[in-house]
């Protein structure tokens, strides 16, 4: 059972007490608002640095999407993701008995995250949401928390020094009064090429389908789901947002499995769509042809949308960002029911195909997980809401590293991606527009500046969810684990802006820079030691080696032919004798060779290690592993060092890409 440390009830009775009419009123250095992923850590964060956090969660869950169903982390790449957001998937991990996972169970996830409130020592307040920011001289002073649960409590009054809004929708920045956006900016905007109006072929609907309820006769009105606006010329600038979802879990083992039950209010009109998807689609009678489905461990999934009707409700969310608290809570239940139903029609309607309901069947909720809420996730999949118009914008030109900036506190690598926005009907047949998926590039720099207001608006607000940034570029930088990196960042400059007493945006990014790598756990502890391909420092090589700029660890990685007799050698620099695991990155190439031979020299002995890359089996949104070498204790200096050969005897790509030494007792 997950123990939630909370305010005292008794404390806030004893507040209410001595002034009958007054609002309970807490104080602390730092309040987060928003008990997301990169809220626990962010409050985490700065109550390890010795400040008093206090965490908000409006509802009774901690973790946002990464406890509520989004398993299947989404990654970019490994480099990108630093500090205790690193050590949060290193935890998960070591509950799965590896050195990280990236895949994993919501309760497993939800646990781990009380365990960093546990560890931390800082206080969550549940079931209260902000009511008012009250602010003076540009900065806040007060925010005003209302009661969201049953029965309904008496406002709460934080009184911080600091504020750090970690919620998915930015509420706290909004009511603070800053400047923000929502929907597409218009491409000529920020001189971009893929925002505004898209109309592309991913998670589209094949040509041909009829939009009308009696095909051919728009007098008999569209089917659900199908909006009757008009198709803007592309990259035109809207009020449009990204689509929601749930991230589904269920489960395919019968001893842990409830079914799938016809939700109240269930219209199977809202799938009428669909029917003619079945139709078009003759060939495709695998679920996974219209869901993406990915494994979980011990038989569970995480559900995604796949192509053109799945579970991304398009188009039914566009009042979400700037809705009042009732019209989001019904946003929200609108979007369960058409989930749960969806689910449902596939395994029980009759007009369904056979295989399809068949395979549906296979399926049902898992009794272990949302036990509180009816097995089902507690948090919909708000993928952008409001955007905070900052210091600086981040774009689709810094994505794509074009322009890189100096003050960066955080990286991001995931490709350039948005759900479809609108269903609409095209020259006569029903298309979804809005979908962008553009990549290729490998990790690039967040700027501290798109994390924080303009200087004239706030100067004691963070924002490293609803972050600056176009749509285009959020749609790269929207990701769990960056949140959790800059939830951390944020943590450390406000810690920072309160001992120097200096206004966020007076604070040198050099120094948080510093100071996010030297202290990369906020705690003292030992942080990794990592060597990677491109370090010409700490690396060596002989014989001929190829650059591959995409798949590997980081920007880069080096390629060779096993029987070519080259060596790649990391040498790590050590600056205090400590027992290391070590561990090589193994990036997963097609044509992998047969085994590749590693020495390590510990700095008194050689030892010799094979490893079979094309027996490496990669798991999640990653293009390798890390592949275990054991346990050494490296001297200080540069004595010890690791080396790859290209064996003789074997055919086929040997890799070097990134050495990685683990201080022993990192994550205790």
């Amino acid at each position: 059972m997950l123990i939630k440390k909370t305010i005292s009830l008794a404390c806030i009775l004893l507040c209410i007490i001595q002034g009958a009419y007054a609002q309970t009123s807490v104080e602390a250095d730092i309040c987060v608002y928003g008990g997301t992923s990169a809220g626990v850590i962010s409050a985490y964060t700065a109550q390890k640095l010795g400040k008093k956090a206090i965490l908000i969660e409006p509802g009774h869950h901690l973790g946002g999407m990464s406890s509520g169903g989004l398993g299947y982390t989404d990654i970019g790449n490994k480099y990108a993701i630093t500090g205790l957001a690193r050590d949060f998937y290193r935890r998960i991990g070591r509950h799965y008995g590896k050195l990280e996972q990236w895949t994993f169970e919501p309760h497993v996830a939800e646990a781990i995250f009380q365990q960093y409130v546990q560890r931390g020592g800082f206080s969550v307040v549940y079931e209260y949401r902000v009511k008012e920011v009250r602010k003076s001289n540009g900065r806040i002073t007060d925010v005003v928390l209302e009661s969201t649960g049953t029965p309904v409590k008496k406002d709460i009054v934080i009184k911080a020094k600091m504020y750090i809004d970690c919620g998915y929708e930015g509420d706290l920045m909004a009511k603070a009064g800053v400047s923000y956006a929502v929907g597409r900016e218009d491409n000529k905007d920020y001189h971009e090429t893929i925002n505004g109006v898209q109309l592309m072929d991913g998670h589209q609907l094949p040509d041909g389908i009829d939009p009308y309820i009696v095909p051919g006769d728009p007098a008999s009105g569209l089917l659900w789901g199908i909006s009757a606006g008009k198709l803007a010329a592309n990259g035109t600038g809207d009020r449009s947002v990204q689509a929601y979802n749930y991230r589904i879990c269920l489960t395919t083992d019968p001893k842990n499995r409830l079914p799938i039950t016809r939700p109240e209010g269930y219209d199977s009109t809202h799938y009428a769509l669909l029917l003619r998807l079945f139709q078009a689609w003759p060939e495709r009678r695998k679920l996974n042809d219209y869901f993406i489905i990915s494994r979980m461990p011990n038989s569970k999934t995480d559900i995604n949308n796949r192509n053109g009707f799945s579970t991304d409700m398009i188009g039914m969310n566009h009042d979400y960002p700037d809705g009042t608290y009732a019209q989001r809570d019904r946003i929200i239940a609108d979007h369960e029911r058409y989930t749960k139903g969806l689910l449902y029609f596939f395994g029980h309607d009759v007009r369904v195909p056979q295989a399809l309901r068949d395979e549906m069947l296979t399926y049902g909720y898992p009794k272990d997980e949302y036990v509180d809420n009816g097995h089902w996730s507690p948090q919909l999949y708000v993928r952008e809401a409001r955007r905070l118009v900052g210091e600086y914008v981040m774009q689709q030109a810094n994505c794509e590293g074009k322009v890189v900036v100096p003050d960066g506190v955080g990286m991001a690598a995931y490709t350039m991606d948005s759900h479809n926005c609108r269903r609409l009907v095209v020259n006569g047949q029903v298309k979804n527009e809005g979908n962008v998926e553009v990549g290729g590039f490998g990790p690039y720099p967040i700027a501290y500046r798109a994390l924080i207001p303009r200087a004239n608006e706030c100067t004691n607000l963070f924002v490293p969810v609803c972050l600056s940034a176009t749509h285009i570029a959020y749609g790269s930088i929207r990701m769990e684990p960056v949140f959790m990196v800059l939830g951390q960042s944020c943590a450390v400059a406000a810690a920072q802006a309160i001992d120097t007493r200096k206004d966020i945006q007076q604070l040198d990014a050099t120094t948080l820079q510093a100071s996010l790598k030297s202290n990369p756990l906020a705690d003292g502890r030992m942080g990794d030691i990592l060597v990677d391909n491109d370090d010409a420092t700490h690396t060596s090589r002989t014989g001929n080696w190829q650059t591959a700029d995409h798949g590997g660890y980081g920007p880069s990685y080096f390629k060779g032919q096993a029987g070519a007799g080259a060596t790649f050698r990391f040498t790590p620099a050590i600056t205090k004798q400590h027992t290391y695991t070590l561990y090589l990155y193994t990036p997963k190439v097609t044509d992998a060779a047969t085994s590749m031979d590693v020495t390590v020299q510990d700095g008194k002995a050689l030892k010799n290690i094979t490893i079979h890359p094309a027996e490496i089996i990669v798991e999640g949104q990653t293009s390798g592993e890390w592949v275990s070498l054991g346990d050494y204790t490296f001297p200080v200096g540069n004595k010890a060092y690791v080396e790859i050969t290209t064996p003789q005897g074997s055919t086929g790509t040997v890799t070097a890409d990134a050495l990685l030494c683990v201080p022993r007792g990192q994550t205790d």
